[in-house]
Formats: structure tokens, sequence, C-alpha cells
């Protein structure tokens, strides 16, 4: 049995390809670890709020020292970073728009990089602190980022894979509906990155 949390942030809603190639990972994990759970979370309809001057302050002051209102800055931070915690496999759907990714997905990820309790600083550099996850990416793009003249500029996979990385879940794989938009490709680009996903 595993706890799945599965991210969205696509803005196209039941048209979302990411949101299906999501949907389509958390089923194959549940059909390898029976009774397991998932908890979706449409971080566009959450409305995530970016980062503060405030909420970034707060982060750095003392647990002691935090005031009524400092708490209330950090609240969804620190909601946001006990469900991760509690996930064994986070599934993130990550749509690329003009060539990163959503300003939802990026505020969620402000909120949990939290330097001693996300991730500490050490003498050989930032040693993550989040450890023992699976992180699948569901990715969709209009045109093919994963190889060819388009590679250079996918700012999504790189991203994720270094963000997870630096707060100790090194263990990330990326499932691409790619070419979505692209005539000779896009008739089988869903059926193709269904087809990919293999859960390990």
């Amino acid at each position: 049995m595993k706890r799945i949390l599965h991210l969205t942030s696509s803005i196209l809603g039941t048209d979302s390809k990411s949101i299906q190639l999501g949907k389509a990972v958390v089923e194959k994990i549940m059909d390898k670890y029976p009774a397991s759970t998932a908890d979706e979370v449409n971080l566009v309809e959450l409305e995530v709020p970016h980062l503060t001057p405030a909420t970034l302050r707060t982060f750095f002051t003392p647990g002691d020292q935090l005031s009524d209102d400092d708490r209330q800055s950090i609240r969804y931070s620190d909601e946001a970073i006990a469900q991760l915690m509690a996930a064994d496999i986070l599934v993130v759907g990550a749509p690329l728009y003009n060539l990163t990714i959503h300003t939802a997905l990026k505020s969620w990820i402000d909120h949990i990089t939290r330097a001693g309790i996300t991730f500490k600083y050490s003498e050989q550099g930032p040693v993550g602190l989040v450890t023992g996850k699976k992180v699948y990416v569901a990715m969709s793009s209009g045109g093919v980022y994963s190889h060819g003249p388009g590679q250079d500029k996918d700012f999504v996979a790189p991203l994720l894979t270094s963000i997870f990385g630096l707060l100790g879940m090194t263990d990330v794989t990326v499932f691409r509906a790619e070419g979505l938009k692209v005539p000779g490709i896009m008739e089988h680009a869903m059926d193709k990155a269904i087809e990919s996903i293999v859960i390990d």
C-alpha cells in the first residue's frame, strides 16, 4: 500500500493532457500496489499564494518567536510540507507553458522549499531532508522537447528534477505527452505517452 500525492497544475481542466497522463500514472501505481490511496490536489484551483516578503521572513524566524500573524502567513507552507511528507509517491502534472512550469506549481515549490525543514545547508552544500520518496512527473507539451532542436528549450523536466533532488527526492521519472500540436505526432501522442508508463 502506498500513499500517493497527485499534484495538477494545468489551466485546461478536463481537456488537460498532463492531468490525463497523471491520472494514468496513478492508476498504474494502484495496479502495482493494491489498496493504495491517492490524494489529488489542483494547485490552480487552490490558488496557491505567491511568496511575500513577510512569508519569506517568517521562514527564517525561530518557532518560539512566531506571532499569530507569522503563523498565519506560513499556514499553507506548513500544510503543503506535511502533505508531502506523508506521501510515499509524488505524481506531478507539469504542462509546459512558455517553456517552463505554471506559476501555481512554482508557488507550491517555493512553499515547500524551506531551509531546516525540507533541506539544510552543510559545508559540502545543500542536503535534502525529504527522502525515501518516488517522484513521477506527467509532462505535456505542444512541441517535442525530449530530443531534437527543442531539447535545450525544456525548462520543465530539468527544473523539477533539480529542485526535487535538492530536497532529497532523487528518484525522479518523467513521462511525456509531447508533440500534442504537431501534425503527424499529435494523433498518437497520448497513446504513446500512456504506453510509456512503467512503475518501478
